[in-house]
């Protein structure tokens, strides 16, 4: 913890301090950040035929009532991403909006299975994307790694054929996460790709506990060894997972706008972010899929703290300090980007008089 006076900080400063403050991203999905805009000029760029008169009327379709009817527009949208160009493009429009939001550090979901069934070679995909973040790094200083994701509503053995034709270009990411449609797809569905992914050195992560149950949440740790638990905030139906999660400091990646647009909470003032903290939970705030939910990071962090007058200042140190503690990132980057951190939480500090 820090020596920083938190109750000095006066609650008006704080969305420019959330706004201003240096943060991670760590669950993010980069399919889910191409806007209705880009969507029609890559639409356009490639001759695909969408099934919507203009940008207005596919935006208008962005109501859902769960994560299914979400990824069917979200699947939809990515039809459009067929070379590498795209997928640079896709990558560069969010890693401007993250500098912009003083995002330092990013992890970023992609999930290849999207877009090889389409036909789209793996090289296509993973170089556009690395192309990117390594812009990104060049001319922001923002860091940028690459997570591959398996789609949970597929098979294992297809989970197994992605891995395998991701491994030539196994450099250009740092690890692999399961996401999709979580109801009817436990984790324990992924157990032997996920031991393969951590015999080969690769991070693991897994969504659960957003829709599925807290028992998701368990076996993503017991079975698949996971290093974060991606959403997890059911985890709070089950008090002795909390005490376990909070022992271990196992991270959540929490996304509050998702949380409210995919019908998890009813709203942004029901949300479970500030039980989790007071629960002593490694909790994080992250946009999801920002295009299609509402907001990117900063968005995610002025909303809610704007719904939720319970958060304090401590809090919002406390989000930000949690996403560099769950970060991939080597000890030195953590060491830079927490230091920075407190130097701007000081900064907001009043002078004593």
């Amino acid at each position: 913890m820090t020596d920083i006076d938190f109750d000095a900080i006066p609650r008006a400063r704080l969305p420019a301090l959330l706004r201003t403050c240096p943060k991670a991203e760590l669950h993010l999905h980069i399919e889910g950040s191409l806007e209705p805009e880009l969507i029609f000029k890559l639409a356009q760029r490639n001759g695909v035929a969408l099934p919507y008169a203009n940008v207005e009327a596919l935006r208008a379709a962005y109501a859902f009532s769960d994560l299914q009817s979400f990824l069917d527009i979200y699947y939809a949208g990515a039809s459009v991403l067929r070379t590498e160009q795209d997928f640079f493009d896709m990558a560069w429009a969010y890693l401007e909006r993250a500098a912009a939001d003083q995002v330092v550090h990013a992890e970023i979901f992609f999930d290849p299975q999207t877009h090889t069934e389409r036909g789209v070679p793996m090289e296509t995909v993973i170089v556009g994307l690395d192309h990117a973040c390594r812009r990104a790094h060049a001319e922001f200083g923002l860091s940028a790694k690459l997570i591959l994701c398996f789609l949970r509503h597929l098979s294992e053995e297809a989970a197994f054929q992605t891995l395998e034709q991701a491994l030539p270009y196994r450099h250009h990411f740092i690890g692999v996460g399961l996401d999709s449609s979580e109801r009817g797809n436990p984790p324990e569905k992924f157990a032997r790709v996920f031991a393969r992914c951590r015999e080969l050195g690769l991070h693991v992560v897994a969504h659960a506990g957003e829709e599925g149950p807290p028992a998701y949440i368990e076996t993503a740790l017991d079975v698949l060894k996971v290093e974060r638990i991606d959403h997890g905030v059911r985890c709070l139906e089950d008090p002795a997972l909390v005490r376990r999660l909070a022992a271990s400091r196992m991270p959540l990646t929490v996304c509050p706008l998702s949380n409210v647009k995919l019908c998890v909470f009813p709203d942004l003032s029901a949300h479970n972010l500030k039980a989790l903290l007071d629960a002593g939970l490694c909790a994080t705030v992250n946009s999801d899929d920002p295009a299609y939910f509402g907001g990117y990071v900063n968005d995610n962090y002025l909303q809610t703290f704007a719904a939720l007058p319970a958060l304090t200042a401590r809090d919002a140190w406390q989000l930000a300090a949690n996403s560099f503690e769950a970060s991939f990132a080597d000890d030195a980057h953590k060491a830079q980007w927490r230091a920075q951190l407190d130097a701007a939480f000081a900064a907001a500090t009043p002078p004593a008089s």
